[in-house]
């Protein structure tokens, strides 16, 4: 009888000692989720709630506007998140085993852009983009080039947007894959260059697969950071021209905000947590596998 009030007085100690972390994940991130899968079956008006079932999910799937979100959500991801796997990736294999000085020098560097606002970031691509004063057009009169409205033409819109998240973002992936590849044993290296390997073949055979674990972590990062894409919507392009830069995040915003539309856009939010889930679980699964 002592032992078993002796076990459950530790247990006890150690559910106080987690209890406020607990609660703070029950309220902050498990009762919004809940309740926002709840408002998503409800048309809301002021103070108003009617159960409508399925009928916001309906009326997504037949709004133009909310298709072509996701699937410029689902192209920001897919693009994004490739170009900052591939890129960090080819930086930190090349770098990671040089001069401490030059390592120190490349990785703050790529971080300056990580430590700036992306609000501030957004606003510096404004002025340099904007055609009537920005310096980039200023640039190609004065070279007698063609003038292009980067952000008002439908074709070039996606491809800045992306350029300006990665360029902002990468910085942290090539942090993350420096100090995992300074982790990885020398004697592995040393000794596949005793049997003649190649730096390629000890990039892509060694260093990458034994690199697995923070790539899934970047992945994973980069897939929720890009689906909450805002900022750069907000400031840059505000969804336009056309919708052709509307994402998920930017239509929720208006009909949650400017529409007054809570219920279509709980079902947003309710639709980008699926989708989520999608991106991430296969990554999950990979990493948790055993071999």
């Amino acid at each position: 009888m002592k032992f078993n009030k002796h076990v459950l007085k530790e247990n006890l100690t150690g559910y106080m000692f987690i209890a406020p972390q607990l609660i703070l994940f029950l309220v902050f991130l498990v009762y919004p989720i809940i309740e926002g899968i709840r408002l998503s079956l409800y048309r809301i008006n002021y103070t108003n709630e009617v159960f409508v079932g399925f009928e916001n999910y309906e009326k997504l799937f037949q709004n133009p506007v909310f298709i072509k979100a996701t699937f410029n959500t689902v192209f920001f991801v897919i693009c994004i998140v490739a170009l900052t796997v591939i890129f960090a990736l080819f930086v930190s294999a090349a770098i990671f085993d040089k001069n401490a000085k030059y390592v120190s020098f490349i990785r703050g560097a790529y971080y300056i852009p990580v430590m700036v606002s992306m609000v501030v970031m957004s606003m510096i691509w404004s002025f340099l983009l904007n055609p009537a004063n920005g310096l980039i057009p200023y640039i190609a009169q004065q070279m007698e080039m063609s003038t292009i409205n980067f952000l008002g033409n439908p074709k070039t819109v996606l491809p800045v947007i992306i350029f300006v998240t990665f360029a902002t973002n990468v910085g942290q992936a090539i942090i993350l894959y420096i100090a995992s590849m300074i982790g990885v044993p020398k004697e592995l290296f040393e000794a596949a260059e005793v049997d003649g390997a190649s730096r390629m073949t000890i990039i892509f055979k060694i260093l990458i697969p034994l690199v697995k674990p923070t790539t899934i972590y970047i992945i994973i990062m980069n897939i929720i950071a890009v689906l909450k894409i805002f900022v750069v919507i907000q400031l840059l392009t505000g969804g336009g021209p056309n919708n052709s830069s509307n994402t998920l995040m930017w239509f929720l915003y208006n009909n949650a905000f400017k529409f007054n539309q809570l219920g279509i856009a709980s079902a947003v939010g309710v639709i980008m947590f699926l989708i989520t889930l999608v991106l991430s679980v296969p990554q999950l699964r990979a990493m948790f596998k055993k071999e």
